[in-house]
């Protein structure tokens, strides 16, 4: 990992020492995520609001669609984190497990 993402992903590990896990993400990281997450709070209550003024269903499943591909660039965003730097520090330190969690949780994502 070079100095630049190293700087990107200090800090992120995957637990705090207990049974809870966490991952310390980089603010700048943080920031687009919860900027991706707002909007896509709104394009669902946007959607909700159409089904209650009984909107056209391809007005409603066009929107589902630009909420899906939201939800999934979020989720590609996450998941390139969570590989430099949670996965690759673990693998550093020795811990294989980490590769069938990946695996697990990108099947889930397929």
């Amino acid at each position: 990992m070079d100095d630049k993402q190293n700087e990107e992903h200090i800090g992120c590990c995957c637990s705090c020492g207990s049974n809870d896990r966490m991952t310390a993400r980089d603010q700048k990281l943080r920031n687009s995520l919860l900027t991706r997450l707002n909007r896509i709070e709104g394009q669902v209550r946007g959607i909700k609001g159409m089904i209650e003024r009984d909107c056209y269903c391809d007005d409603v499943l066009q929107q589902v669609s630009a909420v899906q591909s939201a939800l999934n660039a979020v989720s590609k965003m996450v998941l390139k984190s969570h590989i430099q730097g949670c996965v690759t520090g673990k693998l550093m330190s020795g811990d294989t497990e980490i590769i069938d969690e990946l695996v697990t949780t990108i099947g889930k994502m397929l």
